[in-house]
Formats: C-alpha cells, structure tokens, sequence
C-alpha cells in the first residue's frame, strides 16, 4: 500500500501495545518501522530494468524476515532517538517488531502481490480485498491514531484495529458478489470460463475489476457493487502466444527470458498491446477498470542480440478525463 497507509496502520498497531506514558515513542518507532520494507524499491539495476520486480516486496516483506528486519531497525531507531527518551533496546525491538510486521500482511491485502513466504515460495500473494491507495480506508485510521496521541486513550487505537479489519472484511465480501455476478455474466455471453478474478479498483471498494478467462481470451467487465449492482461492459483481448506474435524471438534470448519472469510477476495475465505489438503487457491494471490497456508492460525489440534485455514500459494514462469517468462509476453516474 502506500507510504502514510503502512505507517499508520504499523501506528496503530503499536499504540494498542503501548503505555499510555510510551505513546508518541511507540507511535514513531511502529510508524518508521511500519515504511522500513520497502527501502526494496532502492533495489535497481541498469542492466536488467526487470531486476525491481523481482525484488520489490520479496525478502524485506517476508513473515519469515520480520524478526531480522525488527532487528536492524531497532538498533538504527535506539541510537538515533530512542535511547535519548530512556526507552530500552527491548522495548524498541518490540515496537518495531509490531510495526514491521504489518507491512508484508497489509500489502497481502492488495492487488499488486507479495512474497510473504520468500525464500521457501516465490508466489506472488494477492487476497485482492482492496487497492493500494483507498483513502476511505486510510482517512479513519489516521484520525483515529491522532485522538489517541491527543487524548492518551488507547481505546481509539482498538476502535482502529477493529476499522481495518472490518474494511478488509467488506473487500473480502465486495470481491466475492463481483467474482459471482460476473461469472454468471459471463454464462449469459455463452462464455466458457476457466478463471475468474475480481480487483478492486482504484481507491476504492465499491467499483470492481473483473476478468475472466476462456481458453483464448481475458474478458475485462467493471462492476459497480452497493446494495444492488452495475455492469459497465468492457473489453476483451487474446491471450498472449509468444510464438505466434514473435515469431522471431529465440527461446533462449534473454528477451524470452525477461518474457517469463515478466509472466510469474502479473500471474500470467498478459497480452500483446492493442496499441504497440513489440510491447507485451499486464493486463490486471488498467486506469479505467472496464480496459484491457496495462499501465505497464515490456517492449520486445527484434534487432537486440540474444544478451540483451527487453525495455520496461510505464504509460501515463491517469488524466483527467479518465479519473472523473472512474469517479462517475463510483457515484453511479456513468452510463457507457
């Protein structure tokens, strides 16, 4: 999730740990411990522009790295801050355990996917029950930490935990009556399915991302889910066959290769771009969540040699236009 997302939820949690006297000092070691995963994003290369997908959200978020990660922050949080406030090592370990342990499982929660069991599984978990950035989660979370630091009470920091978990609860619900109504859907098309999967998107739980494969293509369906539902229809695209869209490509190029590592990070779901048939791309996010168009992919270049990467492609497809489309299908406003 996003930044001030996984602080405050690592704020939250220590606060319910805390003393009442140990507030703002378990509050700042849960909230920079909380953020302390993904220093991964520093991971790059400018070699292999495929290296960060590997590596964001892998060992720094794994169940089974939280103990060292807990510790390297405990020892840089102690001797900068901790240890002028009087606070033991022990008692910072502890809080920056709290902290650091959210991160990984609240990342779980989104769509993007993360390693959670490195190195024993290289699975991408994704439980889909809400986007990365949803301000309706996050707003209540934050006022609520800030009434406990204000008033010492540590009985808004339950109230907190008891939000997000109820938040994560309606996801799980909303992303089951979109997967359903959409399966059935789908029956109605005369479509055989093999896979169905529901993403929220953008910012919220109410309008849903739907695909739905058949043995050649994804379907791409947006729905619309309040005390009845909406189906904005969307589009459809053939799945990826690398032989017959790049014929020319040698199997064991390191552009084939870039192909599969490419494929293990979107689960599969890709497609030749509609619009650019060097670019190969994720099909699961798309700004409008009725499109197959990715906002991100990699391009294929026949004139590289066989030691050569493919290039990564990030599209700026966020205007204005678009947001207030995706706005209109949240209010139910929108009419295709």
């Amino acid at each position: 999730m996003d930044p001030v997302t996984q602080g405050i939820v690592a704020t939250t949690s220590a606060q319910v740990f805390s003393k009442k006297n140990h507030l703002i000092i378990a509050s700042m070691i849960g909230f920079l411990a909380g953020l302390s995963p993904d220093i991964d994003i520093f991971i790059r290369s400018d070699t292999d522009p495929l290296l960060f997908l590997e590596y964001h959200r892998q060992f720094t978020h794994s169940l089974f790295f939280i103990p060292i990660g807990s510790l390297l922050c405990a020892i840089v949080f102690y001797y900068v801050f901790a240890k002028k406030f009087n606070f033991s090592f022990r008692n910072t370990y502890i809080f920056s355990l709290i902290g650091y342990a959210t991160h990984g499982v609240i990342d779980s929660f989104t769509t993007y996917g993360t390693q959670l069991l490195w190195p024993f599984s290289n699975e991408r978990i994704a439980w889909n029950s809400i986007s990365v950035i949803d301000p309706l989660f996050t707003l209540p979370v934050i006022i609520l930490c800030l009434i406990t630091l204000i008033k010492g009470d540590k009985k808004y920091s339950f109230y907190s935990i008891a939000w997000i978990l109820m938040y994560q609860l309606a996801g799980f619900i909303q992303k089951d009556r979109a997967e359903n109504i959409i399966h059935d859907y789908a029956k109605i098309k005369g479509h055989d399915v093999n896979e169905i999967e529901a993403k929220p998107s953008f910012g919220n739980i109410i309008v849903w991302k739907v695909i739905y494969t058949t043995s050649e293509k994804y379907y791409v369906n947006a729905i619309r889910l309040s005390v009845d539902h909406k189906i904005y229809p969307g589009e459809s695209i053939e799945k990826l066959d690398v032989s017959k869209s790049f014929p020319w490509l040698d199997a064991s190029s390191q552009q084939a290769k870039d192909i599969e590592k490419f494929r293990w990070f979107s689960n599969g779901y890709l497609a030749v771009d509609k619009n650019n048939k060097d670019v190969i791309s994720d099909v699961r996010f798309s700004t409008l969540p009725n499109q197959v168009e990715g906002l991100w992919g990699i391009k294929l270049d026949e004139k590289k040699n066989d030691f050569e990467h493919v290039e990564y492609v990030k599209k700026k497809k966020r205007d204005l236009d678009r947001l207030n489309i995706l706005i209109n299908m949240v209010s139910g406003t929108y009419e295709n």
